[in-house]
C-alpha cells in the first residue's frame, strides 16, 4: 500500500480545521457537560488504540484539531498514512489534557478517525490493485460524501493514494443526463457551460453510448464519462474514442465495485471513479482509554 511521502496536512486551511472542530464539539455538547463534574480538570493521559489490524491511519489533523480546541495535546506514535498492525491492538497516539476536556473530545475525535481511516484503507487497497495490474490511470472518488464531512472524506482519499475527483460543483463542470435533457443536447449544454466557465475549468459529460461520447468530444468537452457500461462494452468504446480523440480523458463510472474494478483497467481508460470509496465503506475500530493512576505502594 502507498505511504504518503509528503505532509498532506499542509493542504488543510487552519480555519477550516478549527471550524469543523467547533461544529463537532457543539453538536455533541450543545449545553451542559453533566458528567464532567465526575472527573474534574486534573491532567490525564489517554491512549488512542487501533483495534483493526491493517488500517491505514488517516484523519490525524482533524483528531488533533478537536483536542486543540479543548486545550489538550496529541502525541502521535505513528505518522499519517502508515499501516497499523499486525498486532490486534496498536497504540497510535496519546492525548494529554484536563480529564473533562479529554472526554468531551473523545467521541467527535474517534468518529472522525474511524471514518477517515476506513476510507483511506479502502482507497489504499484499490490503488494497490491498480499498481499490481500495471495500470497507469487514476482510481478516483466521487461527490457521494457524508453531508458536512466532505473535507475529511476527500482528505482521506488523498491519504489512501487515490484521486479526490472534483471537490464540489464549483471545482469542475460535470454535465449529467439531467443537464443535457434540460439544455436540449450535449452540444448545447457544453456550449452554454463553456460560455461561463471559460478556459480555466474543465468540462466533463456523462455519456451512455459511443455516439454521445463522440458528440461530447466534438463539442469540446475535456472529459468523457462512460457511465454504467459493462466492462467489456466500456473497453471497446474507450478504445474507439481514444483513437479519434486522443486528447480526451476517458472516465469509467457507475456500478464499479472493489471486486470488479480490475475489469475496467485499460490503456484507453484514464480514470475509474467509485462511489463505494465513501458510501458503505467499512470503518476502522479505534478507542480512547484514559490511563488509570498508578497504584502507590509501600505507604
Amino acid at each position: 500500500m502507498p505511504l504518503p511521502s509528503r505532509d498532506l496536512s499542509q493542504t488543510l486551511p487552519p480555519h477550516a480545521l478549527n471550524r469543523l472542530a467547533k461544529e463537532w464539539l457543539m453538536e455533541d455538547t450543545p449545553n451542559f457537560d453533566l458528567a464532567g463534574l465526575c472527573v474534574g480538570s486534573q491532567e490525564v493521559k489517554a491512549r488512542l488504540l487501533c483495534k483493526s489490524p491493517g488500517t491505514v491511519l488517516a484523519g490525524c489533523p482533524f483528531f488533533s484539531a478537536v483536542f486543540a480546541e479543548l486545550g489538550c495535546t496529541v502525541e502521535w506514535t505513528y505518522a499519517e498514512g502508515q499501516l497499523l498492525g499486525p498486532d490486534p491492538v496498536t497504540l497510535t497516539a496519546v492525548v494529554t489534557g484536563p480529564a473533562r476536556c479529554v472526554l468531551l473530545g473523545e467521541r467527535p475525535a474517534l468518529n472522525c478517525m474511524a471514518r477517515a481511516s476506513g476510507i483511506a484503507t479502502r482507497c489504499a487497497q484499490l490503488q494497490s490493485l491498480a499498481q499490481a495490474a500495471g495500470w497507469h490511470g487514476q482510481v478516483a472518488g466521487t461527490r457521494k460524501t457524508t453531508p458536512g464531512f466532505r473535507l475529511v472524506e476527500k482528505y482521506s482519499m488523498l491519504v489512501g493514494g487515490v484521486s479526490t475527483h472534483r471537490h464540489d460543483l464549483s471545482s469542475m463542470v460535470m454535465l449529467k443526463d439531467n443537464h443535457v435533457w434540460a439544455a436540449g443536447s450535449i452540444t448545447q449544454a457544453v456550449a452554454d457551460a463553456r460560455s461561463v466557465c471559460g478556459f480555466s475549468t474543465k468540462i466533463e459529460v456523462e455519456c451512455r453510448s459511443e455516439e454521445e461520447g463522440r458528440e461530447a468530444a466534438v463539442a469540446g468537452a475535456e472529459i468523457v464519462m462512460l457511465d454504467n457500461f459493462k466492462p467489456e462494452d466500456l473497453l471497446v468504446t474507450a478504445r474507439a474514442l481514444k483513437q479519434d480523440f486522443p486528447g480526451v480523458i476517458i472516465e469509467a463510472s457507475g456500478g464499479v465495485t472493489p471486486e470488479t474494478l480490475p475489469q475496467y483497467f485499460s490503456s484507453h481508460v484514464d480514470v475509474v471513479s467509485l462511489g463505494c470509496l465513501t458510501q458503505g465503506c467499512p470503518i476502522s475500530d479505534f478507542s480512547l482509554k484514559v490511563q488509570r493512576p498508578e497504584t502507590q505502594t509501600g505507604r
